[in-house]
């Protein structure tokens, strides 16, 4: 009997790589187009997956790569631009060329990666065309699920870690923003509800807000990161006229640690309004129970964590 075969666009990613690991335990023939196979090689052990170089901005690429799927699930996202790669062509030209190799290819499941308050009249345009993504989606005439989370926390998340590595470094953590408020959520949370979500029937045009179960400004969780990594630091909070000035020149600096338009991201609180969905059987879990097993000074570090987490070894 053939395995049902899903393509995750982003595969190679944060979340991608958890969503991957959980689809080949659940069954699944996996493809996993990426630029550089180089960049997904830790996919490349996992047996039934196939990691293909491709230019998934390419409409014949991406109908080469539907045939014979059964499902797709697209996580592509941005958080900054630089040079071609714009938020209007991560998040809407993107969309538009995969819902239209999925009618090429004869593929009626379409799962979405959105983001926590995306909204047309959002404050940033990383806000707005998340949402021209979410609007392309529901018009498609596909079988879709959304998913929009809050941060998403675990091992190899650039959010912690970012403001752990600074506690480390600096005498000091000058902070913009500091009174924004997330309500992060644990990778394999997210990637649990995306794989149950491929085959179940209930969760077909459904969006789900998933968050975790606390609320914490982002000076909280600063100095949470502190405490956990060993470092704790004086947290300065800037307010708004210097938010905007840090902002400004962090976009230009190497690494991009901040935009301006993360900055006006936060103007709009980056919590859930409404329980975690229930369909999908689970307790989110507390930050608390993860953070120190990869941000202590204790932690054991492992290329292979994510998948024995998966595997429950």
């Amino acid at each position: 009997m053939a395995l049902p075969q899903t393509v995750v666009l982003g595969g190679g990613g944060f979340v991608g790589r958890h969503i991957v690991a959980r689809l080949v335990a659940a069954g699944h023939r996996v493809i996993v187009p990426t630029r550089r196979r180089e960049d997904a090689k830790h996919l490349i052990m996992l047996p039934t997956v196939d990691v293909l170089e491709a230019d998934i901005h390419d409409p014949r690429a991406l109908d080469a790569l539907f045939a014979g799927a059964t499902a797709v699930i697209n996580l592509v996202g941005i958080l900054n631009e630089e040079g071609a790669s714009t938020f209007e062509r991560a998040h809407v030209e993107l969309p538009r060329k995969v819902v239209a190799a999925c009618h090429t290819a004869g593929v009626a499941r379409l799962l979405h990666m959105s983001a926590l308050g995306a909204n047309p009249a959002g404050p940033s345009r990383y806000l707005t065309t998340k949402a021209a993504a979410e609007a392309i989606v529901v018009a498609s005439g596909l079988r879709w699920t959304i998913f929009r989370p809050s941060v998403i926390f675990g091992r190899e998340d650039a959010f912690l870690n970012l403001f752990a590595r600074l506690s480390r470094a600096l005498p000091v953590v000058v902070l913009a923003a500091p009174n924004a408020r997330f309500q992060p959520i644990y990778v394999e949370d997210v990637a649990h509800c995306f794989v149950q979500a491929v085959g179940d029937d209930l969760t077909h045009d459904a969006r789900y807000d998933l968050c975790g179960p606390a609320v914490y400004t982002l000076r909280e969780l600063v100095r949470l990161v502190g405490e956990v990594a060993g470092a704790v630091r004086p947290i300065v909070p800037l307010g708004p006229g210097l938010s905007r000035l840090q902002a400004t020149m962090l976009e230009h600096l190497p690494g991009k640690l901040m935009s301006r338009d993360n900055l006006l991201s936060t103007q709009k609180d980056n919590v859930c309004d409404c329980p975690f969905p229930a369909v999908f059987g689970i307790t989110p879990t507390a930050l608390e129970v993860i953070a120190p097993q990869y941000l202590s000074p204790t932690a054991q570090r492992s290329a292979f964590d994510p998948y024995r987490a998966s595997s429950g070894r």
